[in-house]
């Protein structure tokens, strides 16, 4: 079953996030993932974020994964202090 990534980013340096964004693809095609929603959007209820991410993944075990690989730990290293980021997994239905 489907799992989603889903991830409310708040970059406060964005030259500093560009590394970020040149690690983070590789763990992504690595564990399946697919980008289904990236950029601005409109808030509703909760706190703002100028930036939210929805990525699918084959499972939730491929989501966590990801997650954990060497890859990503290598890019959310580097994102360290370029952005305020809240990742959520969820399960598909």
């Amino acid at each position: 079953m489907a799992a989603y990534w889903i991830a409310h980013v708040t970059v406060t340096h964005p030259e500093a996030y560009k590394a970020y964004q040149a690690l983070a693809p590789a763990a992504f095609a690595a564990h399946g993932a697919r980008f289904l929603a990236r950029g601005p959007g409109e808030v509703l209820e909760g706190p703002e974020a100028p930036r939210h991410v929805v990525i699918e993944f084959p499972s939730l075990a491929a989501a966590r994964a990801c997650y954990a690989s060497a890859e990503y730990q290598s890019a959310r290293a580097a994102r360290v202090g370029a952005a305020e980021v809240a990742v959520v997994l969820v399960d598909g239905v």
